[in-house]
């Protein structure tokens, strides 16, 4: 069900040229262990200001919009939300507008589903993106990441984590310490 929905986006997304990376659980799935997951997070390497082409998209998959002021929502959470009917799996299109986000997306890796080639974000990014959600859940996938491939690239993420660290002011950085060190 979540993977013929992945590759069905994965190659409009393609076709329309719109750059992106599977993120959240279906991200810790391929990077990890085997977990329920109810949705499918994508972030787009577009502004909001293009949802109306973003809209053209979600039509053609026939994708349903599960909020009514689809402009303003998206301007206000750079989420767009949607829901595929046929299945019940929830889609949030995420909109891009850091330097983070669009280095994250060139760095996205392909990753062959059926005959398509789908972008998933590389494991350090996937690990960001969990230490800055900060839920128990979050940190459960990143340590289960950092375990099953511990081969990453531990400079990458702290260089990331101390920006968001000093732009935020949290403290990112002594959490991913934390979870690298109860890991070991």
């Amino acid at each position: 069900m979540f993977k013929e929905l992945i590759e069905r986006i994965a190659v409009s997304l393609d076709q329309d040229r719109i750059p992106y990376m599977i993120i959240g659980g279906q991200a810790v799935l391929y990077y990890g262990e085997p977990r329920f997951t109810k949705d499918i997070d994508i972030t787009l390497g577009i502004d909001a200001d293009t949802v109306s082409k973003v809209l053209v998209l979600t039509s053609k998959l026939s994708l349903t919009v599960l909020v009514n002021d689809v402009e303003e929502f998206v301007k206000k959470t750079m989420v767009l939300p949607l829901l595929d009917a046929s299945t019940g799996v929830r889609v949030d299109f995420i909109f891009s507008h850091s330097q983070y986000e669009r280095q994250a997306i060139e760095r996205a890796k392909g990753v062959k589903y059926g005959k398509t080639s789908v972008k998933f974000a590389s494991l350090e990014d996937v690990v960001i993106h969990k230490i800055i959600a900060g839920r128990p859940r979050d940190m459960e996938d990143v340590s289960t990441i950092l375990l099953k491939n511990p081969e990453y690239d531990y400079q990458y993420i702290l260089r990331w984590l101390r920006k968001f660290d000093d732009s935020l002011g949290e403290s990112f950085v002594e959490t991913f310490k934390k979870l690298v060190t109860d890991i070991q």
